[in-house]
């Protein structure tokens, strides 16, 4: 649904359509959305429009891209590590 709403506001509706679920099913899934801060929503009468709370993801995308940079180096360092004892038993094996 985040996906969906990356692209556009969609009322729930429109949201619930592409997947095998209720109306109410979907209703409950967009208010989890919404008290987790990553979606608005807006009544008009009886029509809810979602629209993407752009802002918490962005603080999410700057705080994972510190880790990002950690984990890129730790894990190359895990691969250099591995290609290291791969080439010693190969050598040990000759």
């Amino acid at each position: 649904m985040l996906g969906d709403l990356a692209r556009r506001d969609h009322t729930v509706s429109e949201l619930a359509r592409p997947y095998d679920i209720s109306l109410a099913a979907a209703s409950k899934h967009v208010k989890v959305l919404e008290r987790a801060g990553l979606i608005e929503r807006s009544i008009v009468g009886r029509t809810h429009t979602c629209r993407l709370a752009v802002e918490p993801l962005q603080e999410a995308y700057r705080w994972l891209a510190d880790y990002r940079a950690f984990w890129t180096d730790r894990l190359d360092a895990l691969e250099a590590a591995m290609r290291r004892d791969d080439e010693a038993r190969l050598e040990q094996k000759r």
